[in-house]
């Protein structure tokens, strides 16, 4: 279990939007199998709700009338996660290691909230949207990671996974979507 800090990243005409980071959490389970002493191969079947967080705001004065616009959003992307991968143990509790993420999306959601503000008048919406018809239920992640191992079974393990798969699902003009995430966690091994 652990921290995962998820972005998105969405491009199309030559324009370039990445969002803030969203911080949730991950969990799951691992099977490792040493193959010698000094590599192993590891699969895993976690669950984290990744995806990205945005904010875009507005002002001006338009025919002598201050205005002020605000949107943000917050989306979801409940996800379940099969790392599979190849580690190098540097010492008996240090290990180096790459890898693939195989991400099924579960659900995805987009909670928003538009704020208009003019001339004293200030009015705001919020509401949440289910976006799975929009998305790729499947994201393929390569990642790298270190884990390093106490000798009592617990292991602190931290995980770059680079966005690669289009998550764009009704694409018009080329446009791409991408998710990239970072994973900070504790775990046991029996």
């Amino acid at each position: 279990a652990g921290l995962a800090l998820s972005s998105l990243k969405a491009e199309a005409d030559n324009v370039s939007v990445t969002t803030d980071s969203k911080t949730s959490f991950y969990v799951g389970g691992l099977v490792e199998y040493k193959l010698t002493d000094k590599f192993a191969l590891q699969g895993e079947l976690l669950y984290s709700p990744l995806g990205g967080k945005n904010s875009e705001e507005e002002s001006g004065s338009n025919m002598g009338y201050d205005y002020s616009y605000k949107y943000e959003s917050d989306i979801k992307l409940g996800t379940l996660l099969v790392p599979v991968s190849a580690k190098y143990y540097v010492t008996n509790g240090l290990a180096l290691g790459a890898g693939v993420n195989f991400g099924f999306i579960l659900s995805a959601k987009n909670k928003y909230t538009e704020t208009a503000f003019v001339d004293g008048d200030t009015e705001s919406m919020s509401e949440e949207e289910d976006v799975k018809n929009d998305v790729n239920t499947f994201n393929f992640s390569p990642f790298v990671n270190a884990e390093y191992n106490l000798s009592n079974g617990l292991f602190f393990d931290a995980r770059y996974n680079f966005g690669v798969s289009n998550l764009a699902k009704n694409q018009f003009d080329d446009e791409t979507l991408k998710m990239s995430f970072f994973q900070v966690g504790v775990g046991y091994k029996f």
